[in-house]
């Protein structure tokens, strides 16, 4: 790496998931192996073929978000608020008029403010369209997670939201990270957040057989690389990162938790929901990535997995892992955090990174929970049950998506 080019670290985290209202909650129920899958309690899910979720619990938007503002925005953005407060608060970072413009936000969500959509839809086609709220639009758009961060920080440098589906979180990453190489920025705020647990989301899942079934152990119903998996679990939350200019953090004495040193992206070309059966698109991401970071895939010593649950991503993802690897994927840890959270969709890919950050900071890999009967075609090291202490310096986490789209982050111990 040439000693003049500008470096990413990382220096603030923060998230809301079924697992936690904080990083902190949320790590140690993580390394615990605790599952935050349960009932699905936000609607009447009676004559539903799934009626489990992840759902964060016990969120009040109020200890983030002045009251006047809450019913301007969908639970999507008020994930987004509260992971960011806490990753602010994290990175002691304080924005003022000579810095604003030098900070910039991109917060990506796969569906947006589907809560209000479906609200106000039914009052449209149920002749109450007076009803609708002024502030529906504002409300609903993706790039609102975004711009109300960037209203409530006054920050005026780059602004948007990242739409890729369940890869959405680690675009955003990349996108942050390549903003501060450009120059454009010395801070962005990046990440995911989602809020889709509503009837018209959860119908759609399930009619396309995309979700677990296993409705009577909610807590047991994610489970990677387990040959009985039927399906993911649908999950809600927020991940968000601070990413800095490594000399703008060094000159503020900020805390470095990690350094972001390789993007790779690619995409299957092959069908609307189904991965390629061949992993051509993953094993694409994670060369480009890999290539990118400029390291050799044996300097890897850690994978979150995208594993999903489902049939066929998880022996896709496997199968690519180990033609990017080769032999030496049979020693590289690869687990999948899902198996606690559950599938955060366009929030999963910056939650994940963040986990990624953890383990580096605490040098433990979080296990795959649920790991029961070794399926013959996933046949890798899945950490399984039980967390795991090991040398964690480098970690590679992959998101895929409908679309075909796909993403890789590798995050590196700052040195």
């Amino acid at each position: 790496m040439a000693e003049n080019k500008r470096r990413v670290v990382v220096t603030g985290l923060g998230m809301v998931t079924p697992c936690g209202l904080t990083v902190k909650e949320n790590w140690g129920n993580i390394l615990a192996g605790k599952s935050g899958i349960g009932p699905l309690t936000k609607f009447d899910v009676s004559d539903f073929p799934v009626r489990i979720a992840g759902e964060v619990r016990n969120f009040n938007p109020e200890n983030y978000i002045d009251k006047k503002e809450i019913k301007k925005m969908d639970p999507f953005i008020q994930f987004a608020m509260a992971a960011t407060n806490e990753a602010m608060k994290d990175a002691s970072l304080l924005v003022d008029n000579g810095l604003s413009e030098r900070v910039g936000v991109i917060i990506g969500s796969g569906q947006g403010g589907i809560t209000v959509i479906e609200q106000n839809t039914l009052k449209a086609y149920g002749g109450q369209s007076n009803r609708i709220s002024p502030f529906f639009v504002p409300s609903a758009i993706i790039n609102l997670a975004s711009g109300q961060v960037a209203i409530k920080y006054k920050l005026r440098g780059p602004s948007y939201g990242v739409v890729s589906a369940c890869s959405t979180g680690v675009h955003a990453i990349a996108d942050g990270y390549f903003t501060i190489l450009r120059g454009d920025a010395e801070v962005m705020i990046v990440g995911g957040t989602e809020a889709t647990l509503v009837p018209v989301a959860m119908a759609g899942f399930a009619n396309a057989k995309a979700l677990s079934t296993r409705n009577d152990e909610p807590e047991k119903a994610s489970r990677p690389f387990d040959l009985h998996r039927d399906g993911f679990v649908s999950s809600e939350g927020a991940g968000i990162l601070i990413l800095e200019e490594l000399q703008f953090a060094k000159a503020r004495n900020a805390r470095i938790y990690a350094e972001i040193i390789g993007i790779g992206m690619s995409t299957d070309a092959f069908h609307i929901t189904a991965p390629d059966p061949e992993g051509r698109g993953p094993r694409v991401c994670m060369r480009n990535a890999i290539r990118n970071a400029g390291i050799q895939p044996e300097d890897v010593d850690y994978i979150n997995a995208h594993g999903t649950s489902t049939p066929l991503n998880d022996v896709t993802e496997t199968k690519a892992v180990k033609e990017v690897f080769g032999e030496y994927a049979y020693k590289l840890p690869m687990s999948s955090t899902k198996s606690m959270t559950g599938h955060l969709l366009g929030a999963a890919g910056a939650i994940e990174a963040i986990y990624c950050i953890k383990a580096i900071e605490d040098q433990i890999l979080p296990p795959t929970i649920n790991y029961e009967t070794p399926d013959p075609e996933c046949d890798l090291d899945y950490v399984p049950n039980e967390a795991r202490r090991a040398k964690v310096d480098v970690c590679l986490s992959n998101s895929f998506g409908f679309g075909g789209t796909n993403a890789s982050v590798i995050i590196r111990r700052y040195s």
